[in-house]
């Protein structure tokens, strides 16, 4: 186990992703999905990251009541910018949980200083749910090398969940160079940190191997977020992050797999998924929605569709 900076929070260095499971995406029955976090569970796995937008929080307890809340550790994220809507997206939390209390909880897609400002009245409340005892630590996600570093000035922010890879796909501002000396200075002064995007979303399922072997060998980073739809993936991940070994024979399985992005021949070219990516990854063409090779698969884009026709699969 690996303790997440200051937090005091000990937690696998794998961390499951549980973005996968939701309709965004594999859409997995809610059978299957709590099965796949309690098999992660056997091999070691304790740390689950979901978030408001992936409304997956079913599977999550679904794992809570098969194994008991005191063997996970759950961070989620949400888009608050107030005191009332931080209020409201940890009582949802906590209702649709069913627990006491959520481990972190993130401000979702934080982008610089300017918007972290801007977000203050969030901070706060989550300071004061912290401090009666609905939150065990408070964080933020973001793809900005800036971003990292502007959490210097908000002492409140206590763990940093940034994208990460040996390619830099899907960092916004700079290098994965210049991405890990933001995060590694962050680490020295006893913020935890947890990645994602290991793979590029997929992008890098090529050099699965030696993408992951990169990112498991980071001393600042205490737990890797990976998105995982089966067994194979599961037993792969756990045995590399956990072990330091490689599982020959699930990496075959799992090198099979390219997730790609597909939109339904019904879409109507509205542009609400080109407003809503950040990559620049989508466009409307010829009043239909066109990816390219921008796309990190995160399935942001299919949760605004009014037509439910993008899905990550």
């Amino acid at each position: 186990m690996a303790v997440l900076g200051k937090t005091g929070i000990e937690v696998s260095p794998l961390c499951y992703g549980s973005l996968t499971f939701s309709r965004f995406q594999a859409n997995l029955p809610l059978k299957k999905g709590t099965e796949l976090l309690v098999y992660a569970h056997e091999k070691g796995i304790n740390f689950i990251d979901t978030a408001e937008i992936y409304d997956n929080y079913a599977y999550i307890h679904g794992a809570i009541k098969e194994l008991g809340r005191e063997e996970w550790v759950i961070t989620s994220k949400a888009y608050c910018y107030d005191e009332k809507t931080a209020d409201a997206s940890v009582k949802k939390a906590l209702k649709e949980l069913d627990t006491d209390y959520i481990d972190i909880f993130m401000l979702h897609e934080q982008e610089s200083l300017l918007t972290l400002k801007g977000h203050k009245g969030a901070l706060n409340r989550l300071v004061e749910l912290k401090e009666a005892g609905y939150i065990r630590a408070i964080g933020i996600s973001t793809h900005f090398i800036g971003c990292v570093n502007a959490t210097a000035l908000f002492p409140e922010i206590e763990v940093i969940h940034p994208i990460i890879n040996r390619r830099g796909v899907g960092i916004q501002d700079g290098t994965p160079e210049e991405m890990l000396n933001a995060i590694e200075q962050r680490h020295k002064k006893g913020i935890g940190i947890y990645s994602m995007k290991a793979l590029g979303g997929g992008h890098l399922i090529a050099e699965n191997r030696a993408s992951l072997k990169w990112i498991s060998s980071i001393d600042c980073i205490d737990s890797t977020a990976i998105g995982m739809q089966s067994k194979e993936e599961i037993d792969y991940n756990a045995d590399l992050f956990l072990r330091g070994e490689e599982n020959e024979r699930a990496l075959e399985d799992v090198s099979k797999k390219k997730r790609k992005l597909i939109i339904g021949d019904y879409c109507i070219g509205c542009g609400s998924c080109e407003r809503r990516c950040k990559q620049d990854a989508i466009h409307v063409e010829d009043g239909r929605a066109v990816v390219n090779d921008k796309c990190i698969l995160c399935g942001y884009c299919a949760t605004v569709c009014p037509e439910f026709c993008i899905k990550v699969i």
